[in-house]
């Protein structure tokens, strides 16, 4: 028994914690002084992104590589990743990646890090695996680690860590929990989870979590996605039953979208056309893709015949086809969006279909899914959404209820919410001290933030190097933040260009500068603001070119004199370009 067991009073369901079981702990004796790091690179204080690491002397596993979708206030970007320095930096330490599951936030960072950190084993269920590989093959990357394959049967063992694995429920198959015994103590990171009693799928593995509970966790990581939703999430099976009604109920073309990646509710949507004789219409790259591998792995069942091209629905009526399709988030690019400006080549709405969003908008996204809908109305479609009474989805993580559970199951030494926006991990933590976890054993963290285990005692480290990489298209080299600084200083204040025509050889200038704006202020009405700007630089140039200076110099005098200027004019920072053009001599 640990010495440092809890309070059982206080505490009552970390009763026996400490019992040990020889095939999941590494038999070690812990070195004295030296502490296990815990912290996270992405996915503390946001949605996406999520990438945590276990780092012990000389070795660093990685747990899932994902990207964050870029929101409107992001312009030009397509991603947000990880800023991948700290693992640049020690790469040698780096035993392996491990992915929880093939959700894009978990493996969608992938191509990225390859391109910028040796791995050299990526650890992945048969899914995941496919789908990250297919992701390699479009990046050319194919060649840059090697796989292995993982089940809740497999284990992992390197000089400090012994790694296992547990299923969850989420809204892919193969979701996994993952074990990492180290010589400070015992780590679980849940993934995404949640607790469905009749998955359409394998069930969780209650009794290996409970199992884990009983033997003793010192830290539990857990999903905080839907820490804010009370009760207990709808059963799939649910969702499957609904969806089956609605295409009961459809008389014309049925056009369903969902997330490409939830394998789950696709299969089902699949099942229904195949149920009531609809052929089957796909739209959207990463929708195709993932039904090729889940049909190919056995989680799609339907004959090949259900699956039809453009020219072959032309001869089918409408009341036996399935358009199924991406842009359930309102993506201005995806198929969806598309059919609804009424620019999709192949397809139009006609009156009369039925537009089914199998999906809940993501934080952020609600206005674009509305601005979708409403022209899919005008189009003359009837479009159907997901309410308490329709049931047309239900989320792949836990709700409350569901987030007690797991820590009862668990009963965890110390807790560190994960994956999830600030508030999120906030109510994440008060749920865990609801079920009778100490306040001081819970810690709300951000990215960088370090913890510290030690013989089963955690406190807060130092930091290392975390920040966002903003990505735009597939060039790495252009992730700048200066980059995304700019385009947002030119969507808000707009940009100044500034004209100098000189004789360098003479020091002197040749015309007074000539001053253009473009999103700042409306020229004819700011006549006397460029007028007085004008004779500013012209001013401050003559004074500067009585002496001997350099381009780099005079453009930095520009820029000085009219940003200080402008601001104390319109309390705006427009971006500022000279244009310097000099004499031959």
């Amino acid at each position: 028994m640990n010495n440092n067991t809890r309070n059982t009073q206080k505490q009552p369901h970390q009763n026996n914690r400490r019992k040990t079981h020889p095939r999941n702990r590494n038999n070690r004796k812990p070195a004295r002084g030296l502490d296990t790091k815990i912290f996270a690179l992405g996915g503390l204080n946001e949605i996406g992104k999520n990438m945590y690491c276990i780092e012990h002397d000389d070795e660093i596993i990685i747990i899932d590589a994902g990207v964050k979708f870029a929101s409107e206030g992001l312009p030009g970007v397509d991603y947000v990743i990880p800023d991948y320095t700290y693992l640049k930096q020690n790469s040698k330490k780096i035993k392996g990646l491990f992915i929880t599951h093939g959700h894009e936030d978990h493996i969608g960072g992938i191509p990225f890090l390859l391109q910028i950190v040796p791995i050299p084993i990526i650890y992945a269920s048969p899914l995941a695996t496919a789908m990250i590989q297919r992701k390699l093959e479009e990046y050319r990357l194919t060649k840059a680690t090697k796989f292995r394959q993982i089940d809740h049967t497999k284990s992992v063992r390197t000089k400090y860590f012994n790694i296992g694995f547990f299923n969850t429920n989420h809204s892919i198959p193969e979701s996994l929990g993952i074990v990492i015994n180290t010589p400070n103590g015992r780590i679980v990171e849940t993934g995404d989870f949640k607790f469905d009693l009749s998955p359409v799928n394998r069930p969780a593995d209650y009794q290996m979590i409970s199992f884990l509970g009983e033997t003793g966790i010192d830290l539990l990581m857990a999903d905080s996605t839907n820490a804010e939703v009370p009760s207990f999430s709808i059963s799939e099976k649910k969702v499957a039953s609904q969806v089956q009604e609605e295409f009961r109920k459809a008389e014309h073309r049925i056009i369903v979208a969902t997330f490409a990646s939830n394998i789950e509710r696709v299969g089902q949507i699949v099942d229904a056309a195949v149920h009531f004789n609809r052929k089957i219409l796909i739209y959207g790259r990463s929708m195709a893709n993932n039904i090729t591998i889940a049909r190919k792995l056995g989680y799609i069942k339907a004959p090949d015949r259900f699956f039809i091209s453009n020219e072959e629905a032309k001869h089918i009526p409408d009341d036996e086809i399935l358009i199924l399709c991406t842009g359930s988030q309102g993506e201005a690019l995806a198929a969806l969006s598309r059919i609804a400006n009424g620019t999709h080549r192949q397809v139009k709405i006609k009156p009369g279909d039925t537009v089914i969003f199998s999906s809940n908008p993501i934080p952020g996204n609600q206005a674009s899914v509305n601005n979708v809908i409403n022209k899919l109305y005008r189009a003359g479609a009837t479009v159907l959404e997901n309410s308490s009474i329709s049931n047309l989805h239900t989320s792949g993580h836990a709700s409350q209820e569901e987030m007690k559970l797991m820590f009862l199951l668990t009963k965890p030494r110390y807790f560190f919410p994960i994956h999830g926006e600030y508030r999120m991990l906030v109510i994440h933590k008060k749920l865990y001290e609801e079920v009778g976890g100490a306040k001081d054993h819970s810690f709300i963290l951000s990215n960088g933030d370090t913890l510290l285990l030690n013989h089963g005692e955690c406190r807060v480290g130092p930091r290392v190097h975390a920040d966002d990489i903003y990505v735009d298209g597939n060039d790495l080299t252009g992730l700048s933040t200066a980059v995304l600084h700019d385009r947002q200083i030119l969507s808000e204040d707009g940009m100044v260009a500034v004209l100098i025509s000189m004789d360098s050889h003479a020091g002197t200038l040749l015309n007074k500068p000539v001053i253009m704006s473009r999103g700042f202020v409306y020229m004819k009405d700011s006549q006397e603001l460029i007028r007085e700007s004008e004779n500013l630089v012209r001013n401050a140039l003559t004074k500067q070119l009585r002496s001997k200076t350099t381009f780099g110099e005079i453009k930095n005098t520009i820029r000085h004199t009219l940003e200080t200027y402008f601001y104390q004019q319109t309390r705006r920072h427009p971006m500022i370009i000279p244009v310097i053009m000099n004499k031959k001599v």
